[in-house]
């Protein structure tokens, strides 16, 4: 065992097996719940045969399964070592968010002009499944309809470079992003920009969401930089 990076094995909650249905998908999907929530900690080697055995399946499909996050970004896959969940430096996911930050902007006012109205309205289908979510206090479901909000008002953006290029930056930073909303305050901060992102949107403003979402973004560095080290002041 490798005693120099840190391991999932003692603190992994039960989740029971996969089912055979979907399986690659199943287990792409478990696997980055569980990097997003910090079950699997940044720099956390993933043993494939303690990991098979939790999820009750073979390494072919779990192996399979870590190459496609490693193309997400979340794994680094490691002569020697194996899987490795990716750890991030401050500088790194500082120069993520701002180029995110420069694609929402871009996206947001891009959205208000070429967004039809079924485009709107399904943002707006998310933003109150997620408003719900919150008033439930479950944050992965929570951020993972947030993460599809974003997603939604780039794809209303109608520019395919803008949507395959924000998607992989997306994927980089679920983990940052979801320790963004940790603790009330932080939470209830993002929330409030979300309300003031459905509004400029269905308003058809671009200069208002493009401001919010700039804003929500550079506020979303300053909601999780205390957990770098070496982050700027």
């Amino acid at each position: 065992m490798d005693t120099d990076s840190p391991t999932f094995a003692a603190d992994l909650k039960p989740s029971g097996t996969i089912s055979r249905q979907s399986l690659h998908g199943e287990i792409v999907n478990r696997l980055r719940d569980m990097i997003i929530e910090g079950e699997l900690v940044p720099g956390a080697r993933i043993h494939e045969a303690q990991m098979g055995a939790q999820l009750g399946v073979s390494r072919t499909p779990l192996r399979e399964a870590l190459k496609y996050l490693a193309s997400e970004g979340l794994v680094e896959l490691v002569p020697s070592k194996g899987a490795v969940v990716k750890r991030f430096g401050a500088k790194e996911v500082q120069d993520m968010l701002l180029v995110v930050k420069a694609m929402e902007e871009l996206a947001g006012a891009l959205a208000c002009k070429n967004g039809s109205d079924a485009d709107i309205a399904e943002v707006r289908r998310l933003h109150d499944a997620m408003m719900r979510a919150y008033a439930k206090g479950d944050r992965l479901e929570y951020f993972k309809l947030n993460q599809n909000i974003h997603t939604a008002i780039v794809a209303a953006s109608d520019n395919l470079a803008l949507i395959n290029l924000h998607a992989l930056l997306q994927s980089r930073l679920k983990r940052v992003r979801f320790i963004g909303h940790e603790g009330p305050a932080k939470w209830a901060a993002a929330v409030a920009e979300h309300e003031d992102m459905i509004k400029a949107l269905e308003a058809r403003d671009p200069v208002t969401l493009s401001a919010v979402l700039g804003t929500h973004l550079e506020n979303a560095w300053f909601r999780v930089k205390e957990q770098w080290d070496d982050a700027p002041a």
